[in-house]
């Protein structure tokens, strides 16, 4: 979408103020580079995460607001959700990605990687709903992944599986709450090159080969940035989308194909 067409729609949600965007996971990756998008484009930003010091690094940015928020923990979810009187763009970001089948997966890695990647998108999505429907508009965006219902990847059991979760919570919500002018979508990327990946590549016993099998999967002879997704997290927070709901937005560079 063009940026000055964007912009026109960010200034005319302004005056019906429509422009308050809260996310999580906003210290790095996907998050930081969709909040300070969102910023850019004229949006008042409550940007949350877990690591104080790298939020820190947000603060400052004009637009952007930052808050240490553990999205897991119910009290503190609700207690984000009282700091504001409305919210016209939820966006769900917190992640975390497990790597091994199911024969690698404990209990604790299961519930963990559930309780991060999937409850925390229903406490957060059930403590804001209530402000949208008061005003009978609202917009949820989820992060999915490719690697979820829509693709079976190796060593990816429980994550994948909280993935398709995600993809079945937002379809729930786009149905249940579409007369009620609320919308909610799904982002669901490919390997996007964020500090986790590059994290979790270094984890590897041999992370030269590991980045050598991650690009060898990238049918566009490379990985996606945190920039591209934010693009299209813009699209869907824009009244551009507004006949757009209960739908999964692959940016894979073809991955599934």
């Amino acid at each position: 979408i063009s940026r000055a067409k964007t912009s026109e729609l960010v200034d005319r949600t302004k005056e019906h103020g429509y422009n308050l965007i809260v996310l999580s996971a906003a210290a790095q990756g996907i998050g930081r580079a969709a909040a300070m998008a969102f910023a850019k484009e004229g949006a008042q930003v409550t940007a949350t995460d877990i690591n104080g010091e790298k939020l820190k690094e947000l603060d400052g940015i004009q637009g952007i607001r930052t808050k240490v928020v553990d999205v897991t923990k119910k009290d503190q979810v609700e207690a984000l959700a009282k700091e504001h009187d409305h919210v016209d763009v939820l966006f769900n970001v917190a992640g975390f990605v497990h790597h091994g089948t199911i024969l690698d997966c404990e209990e604790d890695d299961w519930d963990f990687t559930m309780n991060v990647n999937v409850r925390s998108m229903y406490l957060m999505s059930k403590a804001f709903l209530p402000k949208m429907l008061a005003k009978k508009s609202g917009n949820i965006i989820n992060m999915a992944s490719v690697a979820s219902s829509i693709k079976g990847v190796v060593k990816r059991c429980v994550y994948s599986t909280s993935k398709a979760a995600v993809i079945g919570l937002t379809k729930s919500i786009a149905a249940d709450f579409i007369e009620q002018g609320i919308r909610c979508n799904c982002v669901c990327p490919g390997t996007v090159d964020t500090p986790s990946l590059r994290g979790r590549i270094q984890a590897q016993p041999d992370p030269e080969q590991a980045y050598k099998d991650f690009m060898a999967r990238q049918k566009t002879g490379r990985l996606c940035t945190a920039e591209e997704v934010a693009h299209l997290c813009v699209y869907l927070a824009s009244d551009e989308s507004a006949y757009v709901t209960g739908t999964e937005h692959i940016i894979d560079g073809g991955w599934r194909l």
